[in-house]
């Protein structure tokens, strides 16, 4: 939300609008679908990327099958330093994506 100053208005929608368009300055992000409670393990092999939904439609979780399209979504990458087992964030609400936090637990 911009800062209030005495005097002076909103800046005006773009020209290219709809004059029905009502810009919503209350929201600067939609929320992730929540694919699951709980993290997905996951045995990643090393120097190889993968691409984490950060979004929560994807049909192949936790990783992104390109169901973002048209949100402002986009995928994480995540590249394996070794191989071991990883546990990706299922909830979306991790403050280490794309790995999971416990974030979960609050929701």
């Amino acid at each position: 939300m911009l800062p209030f100053v005495a005097g002076r208005a909103d800046p005006a929608p773009p020209k290219n609008l709809s004059r029905n368009f009502t810009l919503d300055r209350s929201k600067t992000m939609s929320e992730p679908v929540i694919a699951q409670k709980s993290p997905f393990p996951v045995t990643v092999e090393a120097g190889k990327t993968y691409f984490w939904c950060a979004c929560g439609k994807s049909a192949s979780q936790p990783f992104c099958d390109g169901s973002h399209k048209g949100s402002e979504f986009a995928p994480i990458a995540f590249t394996a330093e070794k191989a071991e087992q990883v546990f990706f964030c299922g909830c979306k609400h991790s403050g280490n994506r794309p790995l999971c936090d416990g974030s979960h637990k609050r929701l």
